[in-house]
């Protein structure tokens, strides 16, 4: 098989989803597996990381064997193995660093290091180009970012959420609602049928800076949700959804336009979990005609969750760029990318 095709085999196991890979050139799926944990964790509420590490480590070898499968590829055809070595939990990080060095070992490959967000970023690159400079606007369960990528595979926060990250909101939300693990599209679907009737707080909306704040809008909700239990009154829950959706929202886009106010730049690109939000999408689709320069790149719905597809998106970039990792390789549970120099 030709060397030409530049084939990596990638590994995502950052929370709880165990997912393996096999892209070519970086931008074509050859195959992408994904092992889901969701109904072991719902009856929590949430994650539980022992439990996730668990589950990686019954699932990896076969998810290694089935996109090795479903690629028609051997180990002999593949030039590098890319991981997630952070952000993450850590004990799910160290299943697929591991497994990722083993192979690197066993078959003498190079052995890529991924920032998890980096691949969050790059998942952008199966709808089009990547054009520099662009601006991120990072939104998951774990995380909440604007990034400012000056060139290819550099990467620079603007701002960050002070506490709870939007997703994490959605979630313990969810609970109070009675919506199973995880809430955000359930959620998403409620808000498109109500009204935002309660207006809650839009924390930091009109700061000075690119930062967010999403445990004062939490707070309200579930006290909003508790006293009216304890006066007896009912609320309407599509009302309670819209509303504090359109809090979210408010704030995620105020952010962001004004960042693109601040650095100018060829594209938006929408990343993360809630990526998936429809609220969201058609929020920033609004936003961005008052941007006619910017483009707006949206990762693909399918690749919004964690999946082992966008971290060799973004392997393949840093692969190109000469990035290589020892196989003294950790996890690295608090790995970020660097603040830009004008904002710290």
């Amino acid at each position: 098989m030709a060397k030409d095709r530049n084939l990596i085999l990638a590994f995502e196991s950052s929370c709880d989803e165990t997912s393996v890979a096999v892209i070519e050139n970086g931008c074509r799926i050859l195959s992408n597996i994904v092992a889901t944990q969701i109904k072991s964790h719902q009856r929590f509420g949430g994650v539980v990381p022992e439990v996730a590490s668990r589950h990686h480590i019954e699932v990896i070898t076969a998810c290694i064997k089935d996109a090795l499968a479903e690629a028609k590829v051997d180990y002999s055809d593949l030039d590098a193995v890319a991981v997630t070595y952070g952000p993450g939990l850590v004990g799910s990080l160290l299943i697929g660093v591991t497994a990722a060095k083993a192979v690197a070992f066993a078959h003498h490959l190079p052995l890529i290091p991924v920032n998890h967000m980096a691949g969050h970023i790059y998942a952008a690159r199966y709808v089009g180009e990547i054009k520099f400079p662009a601006l991120a606007l990072l939104v998951s369960g774990g995380h909440t970012e604007l990034v400012y990528l000056p060139a290819e595979n550099q990467f620079e926060i603007i701002g960050e959420t002070r506490d709870d990250a939007a997703g994490e909101a959605y979630d313990k939300v969810g609970r109070v609602l009675n919506i199973n693990y995880p809430a955000g599209k359930e959620i998403d679907q409620l808000a498109h049928q109500g009204k935002d009737t309660f207006n809650f707080p839009r924390a930091m909306e009109k700061e000075d800076n690119f930062d967010f704040s999403f445990s004062g809008l939490k707070s309200a909700f579930i006290n909003t949700v508790h006293h009216a239990d304890q006066v007896g009154e009912k609320l309407d829950k599509k009302d309670l959804a819209a509303s504090f959706q359109a809090s979210v929202v408010d704030v995620l886009a105020e952010k962001t336009v004004k960042a693109l106010r601040t650095f100018p730049v060829k594209q938006l690109i929408l990343a993360g979990g809630v990526a998936a939000n429809s609220g969201l999408r058609e929020r920033l689709d609004q936003e961005l005609t008052a941007f006619p320069e910017v483009e707006l790149l949206k990762a693909p719905l399918k690749l919004c969750g964690d999946n082992a597809a966008m971290i060799g998106a973004a392997g393949y970039v840093a692969y190109q760029h000469g990035v290589r990792a020892g196989l003294d390789l950790n996890a690295d549970p608090s790995l970020e990318f660097d603040w830009i120099e004008e904002t710290k």
